[in-house]
């Protein structure tokens, strides 16, 4: 069976979906792994080391496409500049290909994969199961953005994070307070704390207290059972609770140095948590970080992929975050995606079985009737 990874073609995109380690393990399998020159460039995974791995390297990416079994990207299909066509129409009728595809936001995509009789993964529906946990590349690249959210936000903000006894006196610690105590909130919830920051994180979810508290964090939410969703993931709060919430962030953002909003619905647009009369009412030179601002910002005034002030506050809405550290974002990721192939093969062949419950939740194309295929 052959596997192909291209060069991601997506602007600003680094990382890689295989890197070398995966790829040895996969060619040991018994797996043809063909891999673009170049693939890894970006991330700092060079051509020799999977030439030395057990990879083909290829040139002809037309031909890599329609040779293909498998094609194994981090973002979805494009329209390819050097090709003149797109990478949907290159992928051989009736292969597989499994990638990060935002279904919600990409009807015409997922119609044109099933035109073409693609069998289609998207490693976001991966389920939030026991035995999905090593696939479960939502959460990898969560953790790498919470990590570099924070890390924008300390760069932002014109003080210390830690307190810290000097000559000159003493110097309190910043204040953080995180939104949302997803795997992103709690890896900038960490990150914080070891930076030596005192920080506060809100989450409607109550199960998302004893995480907050055991990272050291003081844990700051409605606790509203209802605000649960299926997966663990927080759902749409009726005004009746937005009104609440908000009042409850208002008086903690009043008290903040930075922010950090992590706060997502699947599916969905993010919720607005920051309003423009809160962000009046911080601190000058205070910082918000909002890493919602790809699907449309936590912050009221959040910019996609800007950076500008508002009353002396710093609003950042980055882009890309996890492909931001593109080596152990890579690498995260090539075992998430490795674990999903080879759940899907059996004695070397492709066997994907419409009742698994892996399958059900991350194919977003048909599936052949009845049986595997």
């Amino acid at each position: 069976m052959r596997i192909f990874v291209p060069r991601e073609i997506a602007d600003g995109e680094s990382r890689v979906a295989l890197v070398p380690e995966t790829v040895a393990r996969l060619a040991k399998a018994g797996l043809s792994i063909d891999v673009e020159a170049g693939a890894g460039e970006r991330a700092y995974y060079l051509d020799s080391a999977y030439g030395d791995a057990g990879a083909t390297l290829v040139t002809d990416v037309r031909a890599a496409f329609g040779a293909a079994d498998v094609v194994l990207k981090v973002r979805e299909p494009l329209p390819h500049p050097a090709l003149g066509a797109h990478e949907a129409d290159l992928l051989r009728e009736g292969s597989v290909f499994i990638g990060f595809l935002s279904p919600a936001l990409n009807a015409d995509l997922i119609a044109r994969l099933t035109a073409r009789h693609v069998t289609a993964f998207a490693m976001e529906m991966i389920p939030r199961i026991t035995r999905a946990q090593k696939m479960d590349a939502l959460s990898s690249m969560s953790t790498v953005a919470g990590y570099k959210a924070t890390l924008l936000a300390a760069n932002h903000l014109g003080k210390f994070f830690p307190l810290l006894m000097t000559a000159a006196g003493t110097i309190p610690p910043s204040r953080v307070f995180v939104l949302g105590a997803g795997v992103a909130g709690l890896t900038a919830i960490a990150t914080a704390r070891r930076l030596g920051a005192v920080v506060e994180a809100f989450d409607v979810r109550p199960a998302a207290r004893e995480e907050v508290q055991s990272l050291g964090a003081t844990f700051v939410g409605l606790a509203l059972e209802e605000a649960v969703a299926a997966g663990g993931y927080a759902k749409e709060l009726s005004e009746e609770q937005h009104a609440r919430e908000r009042t409850l962030i208002r008086e903690h953002l009043k008290g903040a140095d930075a922010a950090i909003t992590s706060a997502a619905i699947p599916g969905k647009r993010a919720p607005i948590l920051i309003t423009a009369d809160m962000v009046a009412e911080m601190r000058p030179g205070s910082v918000i970080v909002d890493m919602a601002a790809e699907t449309g910002g936590n912050c009221e005034l959040t910019e996609r992929g800007a950076v500008k002030r508002v009353n002396g506050v710093t609003i950042h809405g980055p882009l890309g975050l996890a492909g931001s550290l593109p080596v152990h974002a890579s690498q995260m990721y090539s075992r998430n995606v490795s674990a999903l192939l080879v759940s899907l093969i059996k004695d070397g062949q492709l066997a994907i079985d419409p009742n698994d419950e892996i399958v059900r939740g991350a194919c977003v194309t048909p599936l052949p009737a009845g049986k595997a295929i």
